[in-house]
């Protein structure tokens, strides 16, 4: 075996900020993962009686008031709130800040749906009160790329800023897009990760006629059960998890603490349904194939697999399918966890929370585990840390992100020393 990322230069994670179903920071947040607590509950955002699903994992405790000044505040959405939290936080715990006028920094906040929420209530605005009630902020605030570029003002970061949208890729495609930033020279410091809050009535009769939502509304805090033979669909949530990202180089030369190398991402295409992964795991298993190569570890090296594990009957089959064609017969020894059974689906924070899961096990020694995991499932016959945290040493992680259209974006994660 090769060392990771042995090249010129290497990239690290050096702050890790986090607003999610679990909690309003990341130590909350990775306590409430290790604790195997969940995150889901009814639908507080709206009056959801009449819906067929009437739970989610929202953020809880969230008050934006003290966060931005008022103008500030009544332009932006909730995405763009939860992501400068996030933020904050990351810069923070990376011991930069509060601001990054002085570095050349970057920010790449990805997201699936972004301001959904706005353009839903613009839309009732319309129609109940007239053109004059629009606001003139509405269609700014509403676009996918302005949680980055208010984190952009939030920090002074006058370097690329950047937003993509891979719906479920999202949040792992931003540490891609960071990586690449640093090795090319266009930044010193990136602040990277992925958002969404769009817990709304538009869009929940949406995911409800797609039928992709677990219906266990009597139960909310079991209904997220990845790999579980039990399993109805998955729950949808809300959060922001943002990195600080620099090359290894700058990090120590300043004596950072270090989570964790971003060693290799890849990505790959299903071409196959706009919603479906393509059923035999094909592309999804290039990407991990690939992933592995450009870090130059062997499957044998791999200690943990953060699943994309969604709870949907057709994504945890193939996403078992493409561990065991990646990883051949090393693919019973490793751990495989999935977050979502403790979070729901953030959709386009969801790559950035397993990526947090890799980089927090890396530092730990501890991986969080997939709870709910009741009745096995033939299909679904690996190592899912069921039910309990494991203390675990982990040197080598890999995260797992499949979006909606067929986006596989895998990234690996390795230990510093």
């Amino acid at each position: 075996m090769s060392v990771p990322g042995a090249g010129p230069e290497r990239v690290v994670v050096t702050g890790i900020g986090a607003v999610t179903p679990l909690g309003l920071t990341l130590q909350q947040t990775w306590d409430g993962l290790l604790a195997g607590r969940s995150g889901v509950g009814p639908i507080s955002h709206f009056d959801a009686s009449g819906f067929p699903t009437r739970i989610a994992a929202e953020v809880k405790g969230f008050d934006p008031s003290g966060l931005l000044p008022v103008k500030r505040l009544n332009r932006s959405s909730r995405c763009t709130q939860l992501s400068i939290a996030a933020a904050r936080e990351a810069v923070g715990d990376a011991g930069l800040g509060p601001t990054l006028g002085d570095r050349e920094a970057s920010v790449v906040i990805n997201s699936a749906v972004s301001g959904f929420g706005g353009i839903e209530d613009a839309t009732h605005t319309l129609q109940d009160a007239g053109l004059r009630r629009i606001s003139p902020s509405f269609v700014a605030s509403s676009l996918t790329n302005m949680a980055a570029c208010e984190v952009a003002i939030d920090l002074d970061v006058h370097g690329p800023v950047n937003a993509s949208a891979l719906a479920c890729a999202s949040g792992t495609h931003a540490l891609l897009e960071a990586r690449q930033l640093l090795l090319a020279g266009d930044a010193d410091v990136v602040v990277a990760g992925g958002a969404d809050a769009s817990i709304t009535p538009v869009m929940f009769a949406g995911l409800s006629a797609m039928r992709g939502l677990s219906r266990n509304n009597e139960h909310p805090q079991e209904a997220s059960r990845p790999f579980d033979a039990g399993r109805d669909g998955f729950v949808f949530g809300e959060g922001a998890v943002v990195f600080t990202v620099e090359r290894l180089s700058d990090a120590r030369a300043r004596g950072a603490r270090i989570y964790g190398e971003v060693a290799a991402a890849a990505m790959t295409s299903d071409a196959f349904h706009i919603v479906a992964p393509e059923p035999e795991g094909k592309y999804a298993t290039l990407a991990l194939e690939r992933t592995l190569r450009k870090a130059r570890l062997d499957p044998a090296d791999i200690d943990l697999v953060c699943a994309h594990g969604t709870s949907t009957r057709a994504n945890d089959r193939t996403e078992t399918t493409a561990i065991h064609r990646a990883f051949g017969r090393h693919a019973s020894g490793v751990a495989v966890t999935a977050p979502k059974s403790m979070t729901g689906h953030l959709i386009g924070a969801a790559g950035a929370l397993g990526a947090l899961v890799c980089l927090m096990a890396i530092t730990d020694g501890a991986v969080p585990p997939t709870i709910n995991y009741a009745e096995p499932d033939p299909e679904c016959d690996l190592d899912y840390v069921p039910n309990e945290a494991r203390r675990l040493p982990v040197r080598h992680a890999v995260t797992n992100a499949f979006g909606f259209g067929g986006q596989n974006c895998v990234v690996a994660f390795s230990a510093v020393d």
